[in-house]
C-alpha cells in the first residue's frame, strides 16, 4: 500500500507540464485521479493513454474551469465516477507578457479568473465531495511575492491565491478540511526555454538548476496525504533558493 491509496483526487490542468507532473505523482502513491482540460490536445490524449495503463480508475475531461456551468458539470462527473473526494488540485493557470500599459481589460480577466476566480469555483463546487482529512492544494508561483515585469496580472492572480488560500484554510479548518498553496519557482517543462534563460536562472537559484515538474508533484503529493494533517494555511516555495 502507498501512502495515498484509496485517495480520490481532482486535478485542473493536468494535461501537460506541472499539472501532469502532480497527476503522476498522486497516481504513483496509488491515488485515483480525475483531470481537466480545457482544450482537446496531443497531451490530453497521452494522457489518456498513460492513465489508461495504470492500475485504479482514472478519467481525463473536458471542462473551461472558468465557466461555473463547466465546474458544476465537472464536480458532477467526479461525484458519479467516485463519490466523493479527498484532494483537490487547483493548477490550471494562465499567463501572458504584456507591458502594464498596454494590458486590455479582456486579458486581464482572462488570466485572473484562470488563475484565481477558477480556484473559487472548483473549490466551491467541491465542498460537498470533502470530508475530514481532505486537502485542498492550490498551486501559486514565486512572482507572487517577488512581482515581475509585463506580468502584473499573472502576478495579481497569484498573489490573491496566497489570500485565498490563508482565508479558507480558517474557514474550512473546523471540517478537518486542510488548504495550502505550493509556489513554483522556474520549472522545466516541455516548453523549451532560451539556452540563455536557462542559463540565467540556473545562476539565480541555489541549487544550480531548475526545478523538474516532479519537484512540485512530490510536494503536491505529500501534502494529499496524512503526513501533512497538521500542516494547513502555508505558502510552500519550491523553488531551489532563487
Amino acid at each position: 500500500m502507498t501512502a495515498l491509496t484509496g485517495k480520490r483526487a481532482l486535478v485542473t490542468g493536468g494535461t501537460r507540464g506541472i499539472g501532469r507532473g502532480i497527476v503522476r505523482a498522486l497516481t504513483a502513491a496509488g491515488a485515483e485521479v480525475l483531470v481537466c482540460h480545457r482544450t482537446d490536445t496531443e497531451h490530453s490524449a497521452s494522457l489518456k493513454a498513460e492513465l489508461a495503463g495504470l492500475p485504479g480508475e482514472h478519467h481525463v475531461v473536458r471542462a473551461d474551469v472558468t465557466e461555473e456551468a463547466e465546474v458544476d458539470r465537472l464536480l458532477a462527473e467526479a461525484r458519479e465516477v467516485y463519490g466523493a473526494l479527498d484532494v483537490v488540485v487547483n493548477n490550471a493557470g494562465a499567463i501572458s507578457h504584456v507591458p502594464f500599459a498596454e494590458l486590455p481589460l479582456a486579458e486581464w480577466r482572462r488570466v485572473l479568473d484562470t488563475g484565481l476566480t477558477a480556484p473559487y469555483l472548483v473549490t466551491k463546487a467541491a465542498l460537498p465531495l470533502l470530508g475530514p482529512g481532505s486537502s485542498v492544494v492550490n498551486i501559486g508561483s514565486k512572482v507572487a511575492t517577488v512581482g515581475i515585469p509585463l506580468r502584473a496580472h499573472y502576478t495579481a492572480a497569484k498573489a490573491g491565491l496566497i489570500g485565498l488560500t490563508r482565508s479558507l484554510a480558517k474557514e474550512l479548518g473546523p471540517q478537518g478540511i486542510r488548504v495550502n498553496l505550493v509556489a513554483p519557482g522556474v520549472i522545466a517543462t516541455e516548453a523549451e526555454l532560451p539556452p540563455e534563460v536557462v542559463r540565467r536562472y540556473q545562476t539565480l537559484t541555489a541549487l544550480g538548476r531548475l526545478g523538474d515538474v516532479a519537484d512540485i508533484g512530490a510536494v503536491v503529493a505529500f501534502l494529499a496525504g496524512d503526513q501533512a494533517a497538521y500542516l494547513t494555511g502555508e505558502t510552500i516555495h519550491v523553488d531551489g533558493g532563487i
